[in-house]
């Protein structure tokens, strides 16, 4: 008799949108694995995602916000037998970590670390605060109250984010206390942030399932489009390195792909000001420089020794450019 093919591991990408070349590096380093892989893709309107097309089955889900989101999907993650679940966007990150184990119980591991560092990570207060409390520098942080009251104590010009903002949508730049006269502050939950000037870097950070961090990686933002870098350069930084083991040695729950976002000054002055407890949009460049968190979260999963190791190279740089996904018979949303 024939013997019956292995069932491929199936990886589900959760709000794909955009993130193709995430599902390229998952799928390359599987290859490299020996490992038949199969991936799905989620999103609210898959036909108008690129990643859902370019997966090989996607799904139509309910909202991250809507309370039918996570029934939903662990529903679909049993039926499809679903091994890895890979959050995309910092909107579900805290849903997510809050059902895990409802996952873990269906045979679905996600990448996602646990609600209370997630919870630092999304609320840029908290970010501040969790990182003065390690003694990492980070620009002052406030409320716009703060900001109003006492215009004279900050350093401008300062950055008035959305306390749970992403790629930098809603930001805004006040140059001096004068444009606090023109802001409609019934916009939202902002933070007031001090902007420094210098070069911006990503850190990217892999943590094994015992929070144990296995690979730091900085790259030098040179480029940046809609919040996500556009040409970027992997640069061994050391003071941003040290920051990542100060983080490393004091945060419980991290799991997976985490980064943060810092600024180096020209007098070589290193701040963090900003977490993200997911896969950075710049992850491909590290995963090209040798830092492949993707195959070690597919060994991880499939239970084998872990390879993980902080040994990538220098000097790689990443010019992103356009590209079209094409379909047929398709219908404006």
């Amino acid at each position: 008799m024939p013997l019956t093919p292995p069932r491929p591991l199936t990886v589900l990408f959760s709000s794909a949108g955009r993130r193709v070349e995430l599902m390229h590096c998952f799928r390359a380093d599987a290859s490299k694995l020996g490992v038949a892989i199969r991936t799905l893709a989620i999103d609210v309107n898959p036909s108008m995602s690129a990643a859902c097309q370019a997966a090989d089955h996607a799904f139509r889900v309910p909202p991250c916000t809507s309370p039918d989101f996570i029934p939903h999907l662990i529903e679909l993650c049993r039926r499809e037998e679903v091994r890895l679940l890979v959050p995309t966007i910092d909107t579900e990150l805290e849903v997510l970590a809050r059902h895990r184990q409802e996952f873990e119980a269906g045979g679905t591991r996600v990448a996602v670390s646990s609600p209370e560092l997630v919870g630092i990570a999304r609320d840029k207060e908290k970010t501040a605060a969790f990182l003065t409390s390690l003694g990492i520098l980070t620009p002052r942080t406030g409320t716009p109250r703060d900001l109003a009251e006492n215009p004279g104590d900050w350093r401008w010009p300062i950055l008035l984010k959305p306390t749970g903002g992403s790629s930098s949508i809603g930001i805004h730049t006040l140059q001096g206390p004068l444009d606090l006269e023109h802001l409609d502050w019934a916009g939202g939950d902002f933070i007031a942030q001090e902007k420094w000037a210098g070069r911006e870097y990503t850190v990217n950070l892999y943590f094994d399932r015992n929070s144990r961090l296995r690979c730091a990686v900085p790259h030098y933002r040179l480029e940046v489009r809609a919040g996500e870098v556009s040409k970027g350069m992997i640069e061994r930084v050391p003071e941003l390195m040290a920051m990542a083991d100060t983080m490393a040695a004091s945060v419980q729950g991290a799991y997976g792909a985490l980064c943060f976002q810092a600024i180096v000054t020209p007098a070589r002055k290193a701040a963090v000001f900003e977490i993200n407890a997911r896969f950075g949009g710049g992850y491909p460049l590290a995963h090209y420089a040798g830092a492949q968190f993707s195959k070690w979260l597919l060994e991880d999963v499939l239970d084998r020794t872990s390879t993980a190791n902080n040994s990538w190279r220098e000097r790689v740089m990443m010019l992103r450019y356009d590209a079209a996904v094409f379909t047929e018979d398709a219908t404006i949303p």
